[in-house]
């Protein structure tokens, strides 16, 4: 399997996108995205996703040269409009917003509108948590979820994520969908032709399938049965309700180039880690050291910054059938054009 730097994967992608429409600028951020997801191991937010998004730009479903506009509307909000690009750049303007805003006041929120697909959303709380904020996302997703006991997909798997400065040493990070798996490990499943296994996802029909293809039609299970969807209503209301976002039963697929742009939202909050008074990095460390002490317990993250540290120094490697498909789009002439170690 051919294998590249994350440099040589972020110009591949940057090239890609920008090729297909994308402004320099959002391409750079939505490249720079992918490759982090591919590094941390996050296959299904990483460049499987390329191809998908180059068709929707070339579609218009995906506004290329959106810019991400950002106002103030309360001292303590920020609120971004994404304007139907990708979400990469507003959810860029909304950390580098909120670590201004949280350090002057204690708290701040930001909420993203007529947004996208947000990637692997402990991304922008890492980012917080390194500024010394706790942090927290809701984004909210295409419809993939059934109401507990219903049948019609009226929920996203809706992920949330969380993170948590340390002291001397990198953040807890806790980033999870609301559906058993996320839907992203479904499509790199579909895309590697490879089955999934049962209790992943039902069919159109409701009944339980191993064909990822299937799973797609259908809708996914969610984590933790019931509690699942009630989780992910309360991210319907504060990702899109709040926000003015669409709801997941309104949007169109993050996957196909087909219809309108999604228009789903997001919203991040941030909270200084120093707002209630001194020690909390201190304690935030001795739990996170009572954790370590146990064998075999380790912290939420773990693996994935391990991975990043093998990444940074091997690459990563990208299955042939993708790494053509997205060398093609990158080419000027659309033939294939390398991008080495």
């Amino acid at each position: 399997m051919p294998i590249l730097s994350l440099q040589a994967a972020r110009d591949l992608a940057e090239d890609a996108l920008v090729r297909c429409g994308t402004a320099r600028a959002a391409a750079a951020s939505t490249a720079r995205a992918l490759v982090e997801a591919e590094a941390d191991g996050l296959k299904g937010h990483g460049l499987s996703r390329l191809p998908a998004y180059a068709a929707q730009v070339r579609s218009g479903k995906v506004a290329g040269a959106a810019v991400p506009v950002v106002t103030r509307p309360r001292p303590g909000l920020i609120a971004v409009d994404a304007a139907h690009g990708f979400a990469y750049p507003a959810l860029d303007a909304a950390v580098a917003g909120l670590a201004e805003a949280a350090r002057a006041q204690g708290i701040a929120a930001a909420g993203i509108r007529r947004s996208h697909h947000c990637g692997a959303a402990g991304r922008p709380v890492e980012a917080l948590a390194a500024e010394g904020l706790v942090a927290l996302l809701f984004a909210n997703t295409p419809a993939a979820m059934a109401p507990w006991g219903g049948s019609t997909a009226v929920f996203g798997t809706n992920p949330i994520a969380f993170a948590c400065p340390l002291p001397d040493r990198p953040p807890i990070v806790v980033d999870l969908s609301l559906s058993k798996v996320a839907r992203g490990s479904v499509m790199a499943a579909r895309q590697r032709g490879e089955a999934i296994p049962e209790g992943w996802a039902l069919d159109a029909d409701g009944r339980p399938t191993t064909d990822p293809a299937a799973a797609l039609k259908g809708t996914m299970v969610p984590l933790g049965d019931a509690k699942g969807t009630a989780l992910a209503l309360m991210v319907e209301l504060l990702a899109a309700g709040l926000t003015g976002g669409r709801f997941a039963a309104e949007a169109s697929s993050f996957l196909d180039a087909e219809g309108e742009p999604p228009g789903t939202g997001q919203l991040l909050i941030a909270i200084d880690a120093g707002a209630f008074g001194p020690g909390a990095l201190e304690r935030f460390g001795a739990l996170a050291a009572a954790i370590d002490a146990q064998d075999g317990a380790r912290l939420p993250g773990a693996r994935r910054l391990a991975l990043r540290v093998r990444a940074a120094a091997e690459g990563v490697d990208i299955p042939d059938a993708l790494l053509s498909e997205i060398r093609a789009l990158a080419a000027p002439d659309g033939a294939p054009r390398e991008h080495r170690l």
